[in-house]
């Protein structure tokens, strides 16, 4: 199976991509943790149905000490013992996030007060970026189909 388009031998989204991979700088630099960034990349993949970033993220997060039944676990993070009450609220800003056109509402005000407990301004700002970043490149590897389970870590960078 092979993607629509060649996406970095595309001129056009080759530029784009360049930008976008450069905003992401902003989010690991700053005080999220990125285990928690790994985990709501993974599970706006998996919403998504992104195969290619849930292949990524996953052994990313794997790679970088992420316990394999935590994995396991993102997609039933609710009935899951394995996530703190801060990664639960993050879990729940992201799916309130990736389905904003399903809710109707956007992301309900106690979605954002419980993040506002355990995250900074910002430590919110950076999980507000990761939402935004994931769904884009989640929007943009299923358009063109990008096959999934080739990813190795660090394959990018």
């Amino acid at each position: 199976m092979d993607a629509r388009i060649d996406l970095f031998g595309n001129k056009v989204t080759a530029k784009f991509l360049k930008h976008i991979i450069a905003s992401g700088t902003a989010i690991a630099d700053s005080a999220l943790p990125s285990a928690t960034a790994e985990l709501v990349k993974l599970r706006a993949s998996q919403i998504n149905g992104c195969g290619f970033c849930t292949d990524m993220h996953s052994k990313d997060a794997l790679h970088a000490g992420e316990t394999q039944t935590r994995l396991n676990l993102v997609a039933a993070w609710r009935e899951a013992t394995v996530f703190t009450e801060a990664e639960r609220a993050a879990l729940e800003l992201a799916e309130q996030g990736t389905r904003i056109a399903d809710a109707g509402g956007g992301v309900s005000d106690e979605a954002w007060a419980e993040a506002a407990k355990y995250y900074d301004e910002e430590q919110l700002g950076a999980l507000v970026s990761v939402i935004a970043l994931i769904n884009t490149y989640n929007r943009i590897n299923v358009i063109v189909e990008q096959p999934a389970g080739d990813y190795r870590p660090g394959q990018f960078g």
